[in-house]
């Protein structure tokens, strides 16, 4: 930046404190404009931290400076050849419209992109450079131009035509046209760094909240181990990350591609359609592992003929992102039209909704591998229950069966006919027993007062059970009156079997003599506990058993939670909270 002289208030005649931004004063005395008026300008430049407004108080800065009547900047392009840009002042819309295409640089404007000084004419029209002016173009003689530099580097040239009454432009319009376009020059620089930081700093707040999104989808979505939830909920979650009208999210089954779930704006019925896999942009997303964009020509085709687009799914640009967790592809989710400054989406949003399709690609696996480990269980707590029933046939009923049968044999082989009385009523007393050891077994498997009249009388007939083998069980039970008492069959199960996996494991490992049992329902919740003065156990050490496990996962499938509170020495206490059913039927969870 230049330093400026000191005002010459006599030759200017100004008083000082006088400005000649408006250029008023100067006009009216017929003086140039003065330096002051260049400072007064220079510090409403410096104020704004927009470009395109400081290039706009520059060109009328310019013109009261001055007294032009048209002023323009020419904006260089990155090849510095040409101009990009072309903003002027002193020309009404509809003149700029009659003009037509604004230059690009050739002609007179090109003579300061090639020599880069002050160029000052009496007549623009007979520079040797000079193209004439396009039709519907207003008139103009005199001619001021000078280069504009920010931070060193040309930026553009500034234009001024057309003095008050056909005056040239002097050598004091010269010299405060130059000055201007160097404050203009750090305005521009100043403004410009300004935009670049507030830019970086508005990109930097979105990044940080896109990733706070991630984070909380992520925690919402790795809450969840139901599949179907975790499907619709990140169908949700990434249509609101991304601003889409609709999110799908495709799996493949038997060589098919489904439609899992979905979000936004969508066809009836397209939830469980199917296209297929092969052809399908969704197939091909999941094969090669690599998001592909609806709008691109080859994409959109093969999204219209093979994919959601037969189904009616109107999609004008997207994002098909593959669902990869450990090089294993768990589906495809698709966002369609972006509902702001779309339809495409930008590369910011690929990458955030890769981000997320990461996140649900876990979310997927994690939720099978938890199935699949529901199943091992349940199969393995299946294989142990009929083994213990194997157990009872044949350690008790088969053997003594077998015993009365050898017995029956030797007294057939040896037997005196006047003993026949007394063998037939030792046979018969020990077929009743094995009979009543049979109803027993059967009663345990499932007991019929459960289906006939209900959980109540059926938790008292396994009480009193217990309390044969040496258990005192106590039982406070409220669960209402009649039909209104009674809940699903398949609750009724869940508590009837927890109850009874607890009474056993109080007798067999745990030696209680006592136990309690409260059931209660109040405001449509279901609460069960059982207490024993058992030995206790630490519920944290794993066992090679599952009954432990098999009562939580009763309780989970009706809907409800279960708690252990046990140490060695302190018995056991075993709560169960059911909520009540929500509007599906399903009890919450």
């Amino acid at each position: 930046m230049c330093l400026l002289p000191p005002a010459d208030t006599t030759n200017s005649g100004l008083t000082p404190g006088e400005s000649a931004v408006n250029g008023v004063a100067d006009r009216e005395r017929g003086t140039a404009p003065g330096v002051l008026g260049v400072l007064d300008v220079a510090c409403g430049l410096l104020s704004d931290l927009d470009v395109d407004v400081v290039l706009e108080r520059v060109l009328e800065a310019a013109r009261e400076l001055t007294g032009a009547r048209y002023a323009a900047l020419g904006v260089l392009d990155r090849s510095r050849r040409q101009l990009d840009r072309f903003v002027t002042a002193g020309v009404d819309e509809q003149t700029r419209a009659e003009i037509g295409a604004l230059p690009g640089g050739k002609g007179v404007l090109g003579e300061l992109i090639a020599d880069p000084l002050p160029l000052r004419l009496t007549d623009v029209g007979a520079h040797p450079r000079s193209y004439g002016f396009p039709s519907g173009h207003p008139p103009m003689k005199t001619f001021l131009g000078v280069p504009v530099l920010v931070a060193g580097e040309p930026f553009g040239n500034l234009y001024l035509t057309e003095k008050p009454q056909g005056e040239e432009f002097t050598e004091d319009d010269e010299h405060a046209l130059l000055r201007l376009a160097e404050f203009a020059g750090v305005a521009i620089d100043h403004a410009r760094r300004y935009t670049g930081v507030d830019q970086q700093r508005a990109q930097l707040m979105r990044t940080v909240q896109a990733l706070d999104a991630t984070v909380q989808i992520a925690r919402a979505i790795g809450g969840e181990t139901d599949l179907g939830v975790i499907l619709e909920l990140a169908a949700k979650r990434g249509r609101a990350l991304v601003s889409a009208s609709a999110v799908v999210i495709e799996q493949e089954r038997s060589g098919e591609m489904v439609v899992a779930a979905g979000a936004g704006e969508l066809p009836p019925g397209v939830i469980g359609q199917t296209v297929d896999a092969r052809d399908s942009l969704a197939g091909a997303a999941l094969r090669t592992s690599k998001t592909l964009r609806i709008e691109d020509e080859p994409n959109r085709a093969r999204f219209e003929r093979h994919g959601l687009g037969r189904l009616g799914f109107l999609a004008n640009g997207g994002l098909v992102v593959p669902l990869i967790f450990r090089g294993r592809g768990h589906g495809v989710l698709i966002a369609a039209n972006r509902l702001s400054h779309g339809p495409a989406f930008t590369a910011d949003d690929q990458r955030l909704l890769e981000a997320f399709a990461a996140s649900v690609a876990i979310a997927i696996a994690t939720a099978r591998s938890v199935e699949l480990e529901r199943v091992s269980q349940r199969l393995a707590a299946g294989e142990q229950e009929r083994a213990r029933w194997a157990r009872e046939l044949h350690d008790e009923t088969l053997q003594n069966l077998a015993a009365l049968r050898l017995g029956l044999a030797g007294w057939l082989r040896e037997g005196d006919p006047d003993t026949l009385t007394e063998v037939v009523r030792e046979a018969v007393t020990q077929l009743e027993f094995e009979i009543a050891n049979l109803r027993s077994l059967i009663t345990e498997l499932r007991p019929t007062v459960l289906d006939d009249i209900g959980l109540e009388a059926a938790i008292q007939d396994l009480a009193e059970r217990a309390r044969r083998d040496g258990l005192d069980v106590e039982l406070a039970i409220d669960l209402g009156s009649g039909e209104a008492g009674r809940s699903s069959t398949e609750l009724e199960t869940a508590l009837y079997r927890i109850t009874q996996e607890a009474l056993t494991n109080a007798r067999k490992h745990g030696a209680a003599r006592c136990a309690r049992i409260e059931i209660e329902a109040y405001d449509r919740h279901l609460h069960l506990t059982i207490y024993d003065d058992g030995h206790g156990f630490d519920p944290d050490t794993k066992t090679d058993g599952f009954g432990l496990h098999s009562m939580r996962e009763r309780a989970e499938l009706v809907g409800g939670t279960l708690q252990i509170i046990s140490a060695p020495g302190r018995g056991t206490e075993i709560t169960v909270d059911i909520p009540p059913p929500t509007a599906t039927g399903r009890r919450a969870s």
